[in-house]
């Protein structure tokens, strides 16, 4: 029960700390990638990102594998800003906290907005 609390209260902490721009920068690079790519996948009549992932699973390792070429790096680099995040802050490292955070400002963003912006752009052009 301690650990939640103390996972809670430093996810928190993040949003006004030492390096808090990232909070704003890295989903919005990862979201830019998203949008990149949803226009191109609309523009070749693919299905959404995220639900070709759970519908399609002889499909399933090549479409994470391309959306991790486009988010592996904006991940990687939260990871790196936040563990340097925490060792300026409390001079510990928590791995998990880690991955928790670099998942929710890089891939996150780009998942949940890949496959939305494909069917914008796939229901505008069929009107």
């Amino acid at each position: 029960m301690v650990h939640w609390q103390r996972f809670i209260e430093n996810l928190f902490a993040r949003l006004d700390g030492p390096l808090h721009f990232r909070l704003m920068v890295q989903p919005l690079v990862a979201s830019t990638f998203a949008v990149i790519d949803g226009v191109k996948d609309a523009k070749m009549g693919k299905p959404a990102y995220f639900w070709a992932m759970l519908s399609s699973p002889e499909h399933r390792k090549e479409l994470i594998k391309i959306g991790w070429k486009r988010v592996g790096k904006i991940f990687v680099f939260a990871v790196i800003l936040d563990v340097v995040y925490q060792l300026k802050v409390s001079h510990w490292i928590y791995p998990g906290e880690t991955l928790i955070v670099a998942f929710v400002l890089a891939i996150m963003p780009y998942v949940l907005l890949r496959g939305p912006i494909n069917r914008l752009l796939q229901l505008r052009r069929n009107k």
